[in-house]
């Protein structure tokens, strides 16, 4: 598990590019429009409940330069939601998502990030596993 330290100095907002923040302990996050929309944690997007999850792709390229018309993705609204996360109201109509600072830490794609992600990924498959034990048990 990688240790965040979810508590946001700065946000810069542009609903049409994405957000950047800068968090307390220095580290600097950007995250493009369609990765976010793509990444929220509402219950309908993850699949909670036993549901089938209503992922988007927005962030994919597409696989042909023929797709169907798809209007452009952006924010029409972001609102604080206390002091630990925000709300973003979507051009697609969708705004249940509240993403909390840990998952937008969590969800950082920078360099940095990614290696850390690859590291831990890397330690706990190298782990011995118990004798007679699986994971699937």
């Amino acid at each position: 598990m990688i240790e965040t330290q979810a508590e946001p100095e700065h946000i810069a907002i542009s609903k049409s590019k994405g957000i950047q923040i800068d968090w307390k302990d220095g580290h600097r996050s950007h995250y493009a429009l369609g990765y976010l929309r793509d990444q929220c944690p509402c219950a309908s997007c993850t699949g909670a409940h036993g549901t089938e999850p209503q992922k988007t792709n927005y962030s994919e390229t597409p696989s042909t330069p023929f797709q169907m018309f798809k209007p452009t993705l952006k924010m029409l609204n972001v609102q604080a939601m206390g002091h630990y996360a925000i709300q973003i109201d979507w051009s697609d109509g969708h705004n249940t998502g509240i993403y909390s600072f840990d998952h937008l830490r969590k969800i950082c794609e920078c360099a940095e990030c990614k290696a850390a992600k690859a590291s831990a990924a890397r330690q706990s498959s190298e782990r011995p596993q118990r004798e007679g034990w699986s994971p699937a048990e």
